[in-house]
């Protein structure tokens, strides 16, 4: 039987940590715990987020089979939660998967340095 893992942080390529650990902060809530420039860390006691500068990181396009990951955030209210992390400094590009005519399923972002996220509702 394979040994089981827990996970116990994400690490994230930027050019600017401390930004990058600011704008999670206030998206997620976690606590930052280290902020430097060449490096920043949130977390939430268990799991933590990790930002190591590259400086030469260039943003991938949306849509483009360039994308590496994302994040999927669930929030109470999608359309208040995406106007708050717009004016955090996200952008909202054109395309968007998840807006039918049926409705919002989620709603795709780019945080201040092009990493994609999803911003999904709170399941029913």
């Amino acid at each position: 039987m394979t040994t089981k893992a827990r996970l116990l942080a994400f690490s994230i390529d930027c050019s600017d940590p401390k930004a990058l650990a600011a704008f999670y902060h206030e998206v997620t809530g976690m606590e930052i715990t280290y902020s430097e420039d060449e490096y920043a860390a949130i977390s939430d006691g268990t799991t933590s987020v990790y930002f190591g500068r590259v400086a030469d990181r260039k943003p991938v396009t949306w849509p483009s089979p360039d994308k590496q990951f994302h994040f999927d955030f669930r929030v109470p209210d999608v359309e208040k939660a995406v106007a708050e992390y717009v004016a955090l400094g996200a952008t909202k590009p054109e395309f968007q998967p998840g807006v039918t005519d049926e409705g919002t399923r989620w709603i795709v972002l780019q945080d201040p340095q092009g990493h994609l996220f999803c911003v999904c509702p709170e399941q029913a």
